[in-house]
């Protein structure tokens, strides 16, 4: 499987419902759950943590931790639970992380990295994957970079998503840490060239379909997280462009869908503002978006949000001409 394009794992965002709804959007995108802890998918409610919908699929698990045996527990776990990849954090830099001894931390201790990966890759028949960063700290040399990549890669790991971004471990918050150090996409085109016999996708920074494409002339994927995220529809504009997919719904048909799927939820007790939140930025740009997004925060995107709201919200935008504004 090419992971040509892929939405990156971003912890209180890529849950379940918002890859259920980016889903409607792409039929062709990688999508990755949150970060989740091994050692709670090893004690805690595995259901909970780790069920999908179907649909969600393709899918990857990502999980942190730093225990060989606890890792290749997991991996397992997400095998068995119908994962299709799991990926290993190696890039998260808050203190909390740091703490538990895992994310970006452990670009510090390659050989623990790579015991964890075999470890990984012993448990399960799936693809294992390392999501990292270019270095950390003062740590910003290729040839480390290399090294450390080609450790991995001996442990079993064959593919690599690099953030081309050093991480600061002190100093700086999570938020700092996804624009503050520069980006350095060379040492990542230099990667796919010395490791050319494996999968290497580049994430950082990408914003634009042209941007992807100039990318994927040098490597062979692209993970996209936070503009995404905030202008979900983009991902119409990748399965046309980068997919050769034209047939992508509209944002009135994608909504409809929603609607179905979140009135299901709602029988298992999820609430709807743990779905609609996902949907602020469906109309980033277009005339009208606004009244979209304030429709959301008063009505739905609160945490006793009334079903009427939702079985009207077309009405909401018929009436409004939002819908015909929008382009739906």
């Amino acid at each position: 499987m090419l992971r040509k394009v892929s939405v990156a794992p971003m912890m209180d965002c890529t849950d379940r419902h918002d890859r259920f709804f980016l889903r409607l959007i792409s039929k062709h995108v990688m999508l990755y759950s949150e970060m989740i802890v091994s050692e709670a998918i090893k004690r805690g409610d595995k259901k909970k943590l780790l069920n999908f919908n179907v649909k969600e699929k393709p899918l990857a698990l990502q999980i942190g931790g730093s225990s060989p045996k606890i890792l290749g527990e997991a991996a397992k776990i997400g095998e068995d639970f119908g994962y299709d990849e799991i990926n290993l954090n190696l890039g998260c830099p808050s203190k909390k992380v740091q703490k538990n001894k895992f994310g970006a931390c452990l670009m510090q201790e390659p050989d623990l990295v790579a015991e964890c990966v075999n470890q990984m890759k012993n448990s399960c028949n799936i693809p294992i994957s390392i999501k990292t960063r270019i270095g950390f700290d003062n740590q910003e040399s290729y040839s480390y970079l290399n090294s450390f990549v080609k450790k991995i890669k001996d442990a079993g790991c064959n593919i690599f998503i690099i953030h081309a971004r050093k991480a600061i471990l002190k100093n700086l918050s999570p938020k700092q840490n996804l624009k503050v150090p520069p980006l350095n996409y060379e040492f990542v085109y230099q990667l796919k060239k010395d490791f050319f016999e494996n999968e290497v996708i580049l994430n950082g920074g990408v914003t634009t379909t042209e941007q992807l494409k100039n990318h994927l002339k040098k490597v062979d994927g692209v993970m996209i997280g936070r503009a995404i995220y905030h202008s979900p529809y983009l991902l119409s504009e990748i399965e046309k462009e980068i997919f050769n997919n034209s047939n992508v719904p509209t944002r009135l048909e994608i909504i409809q869908e929603l609607v179905k799927y979140l009135k299901h939820e709602l029988t298992k007790g999820v609430r709807i503002n743990q779905i609609m939140r996902h949907t602020v930025g469906l109309f980033h740009g277009q005339q009208g978006s606004n009244y979209w997004k304030r429709y959301l925060s008063e009505n739905m995107c609160i945490r006793n949000a009334d079903l009427k709201k939702v079985n009207h919200i077309m009405d909401h935008l018929k009436k409004n001409n939002i819908a015909t504004n929008l382009g739906i």
